[in-house]
This record gives structure tokens, sequence and C-alpha cells, in this order.
């Protein structure tokens, strides 16, 4: 089975060229000169942040530079290894290429041609996932979860994790009653006047019960929150452009006015207008 590229390979190799030239201890720049690993990989994390806000606004247009923007980073990482001489962005292309066939014997191998569902095959990636560890050697069932994830993403990744070995609530029913009983102990810490650090630590569990609860859903927390930004910045905008026609700013009015431009732009979203 082929598969037919559109991008040339002079494309890449003009990404790769400027990467380098960049990084060049003499003609590069110098703040591109003087990152590493460690202070490029929050600017990693936030370029995919960008693109999954892009996505939750329907900016096909920003989703288009957004996601330049992360191949940047894919580039600059690769790079960087290069000069260390870990692995090159070809060892990396190689890399994903290899693990895609591999875990898609459906489409590419033995198993060509077998129709099976998504479900299914999120199931076999799982399996395929722990086979390979296996072959690494002993550890945690816990060992594949990546450390690099945003938080929200890692919580569920633990929790899919260790409910591979039936350590999960049966149905969803009891994560509401979990959900509830962590906001009620994070209100009695409050009431208690507990440090920071405890309300941190109670806020936490409810986080990752809500992250539960969102995977029993099957829904994505991230996602989520992200389009529930997107929903409270259009809503925002909209009460200051009411608040404008009137001649008001939201700065000056109490809590109850601002409220009502609020549910004036909340209705209006209802209705498809914003």
């Amino acid at each position: 089975m082929s598969t037919t590229l559109h991008l040339s390979p002079e494309g890449i190799t003009r990404l790769l060229a400027i990467m380098a030239t960049l990084r060049d201890p003499v003609a590069g720049c110098p703040w591109d000169v003087k990152q590493d690993f460690d202070s490029i990989a929050p600017y990693t994390l936030e370029e995919a942040h960008e693109v999954a806000e892009a996505i939750a606004r329907r900016d096909w247009k920003g989703l288009c530079e957004e996601l330049g923007d992360l191949l940047l980073q894919v580039v600059f990482h690769a790079q960087m290894a290069e000069e260390a001489g870990h692995f090159g962005f070809p060892d990396v292309v190689a890399a994903i290429c290899d693990k895609m066939v591999r875990r898609h014997p459906h489409v590419f191998g033995d198993e060509q041609g077998l129709k099976i569902s998504a479900e299914e095959q999120t199931r076999r990636w799982a399996e395929q996932k722990a086979a390979e560890r296996a072959a690494a050697g002993p550890g945690s069932l816990i060992d594949g979860v990546k450390n690099g994830q945003p938080p929200l993403a890692r919580a569920v990744a633990l929790q899919k994790a260790v409910a591979r070995i039936g350590f999960d609530w049966p149905d969803i029913g009891p994560v509401y009653a979990k959900l509830a009983e962590e906001v009620g102990e994070l209100q009695a810490a409050q009431a208690a006047g507990s440090a920071t650090d405890k309300l941190a630590d109670e806020l936490g569990d409810v986080l990752f019960v809500a992250a539960n609860l969102a995977r029993h859903l099957g829904v994505d927390p991230a996602q989520a929150l992200t389009m529930t930004n997107a929903k409270f910045e259009r809503r925002f905008r909209r009460m200051e452009a009411l608040a404008a026609a009137e001649g008001v700013t939201l700065d000056g009015l109490d809590l109850e006015a601002q409220d009502r431009y609020w549910d004036r732009a909340k209705a209006e979203d209802h209705a498809g207008k914003l």
C-alpha cells in the first residue's frame, strides 16, 4: 500500500537548514544558540496548547500557523539532539514511521484489510504499548505514562493505565460521589483556615477526580477546558461590546450590573449570534 505525499522534500530541507543556521555559534541567533532542551520544553508545551486552542476556535488559518510553530519545536529539539550526538531529525521521522506501521498491522501488515472498530484499535494500541514495555524489562504498570504531559492529560493517562488491571470504578455513579466527597474535603480545609499547600493538595484531588469523570464520560478534559476558555473569552468580549455600545465600561459597574451584560452575551451565544 502506498501513500502519496504532497509535501516536497525541499520544504523540510529548508526548515532544517534554517534551524541549523539559527543554532550556528558564529552566524546564528544568540537567543537560539543559548537554548537547551530544558529551556525549549515549555515553549513546546505552549505551542501544543495553542494548536488545541485554534481547533476549539475553528480557526483553520490560525491552526495552520500553530501547527507550523509546533513543527518548529520538533525541528529545534532534533537539531539540539544532533549537535549533542544523540540523534537527528531523520531518526525522529524513521522512529515514528516504524511505530505507526508496527502498531497498525490491519493497515500495513499481516492483517491488512481486517476491519476493526476504533474501540478495538484503542485496545490493541494499549496492548502493543504494554508488550513493548514488557520487552524492555520489568517495571511498574505506570512506567509508560510520560511525565512531560500536561497535568490533566497525565491524570487521564495514569487512570487509563491502572484501569487495565481493573483498578477503576465499574460505572460513573461512584465517580460523581467521589467528586462531591473531594469538594467537601476542600471546603472543610478552606473553612479550617488550612495553609496554601494543604488547599493545593485538596484541590489537586478534586481536579484528579474531575479528570476521571471526564474519562468515564469519554471527554478529553483538556479539550473541554479549552472549549470553555474560548466560550468565556467570546462572551466576555461581547459583554465589553454591549457595554461600550451603551457608553459604559465594565470596570465602572458593580457585579450585579456586570452580570446583566453577561446574561445578555450568554443569551446571544445560545442563540448562535456570537
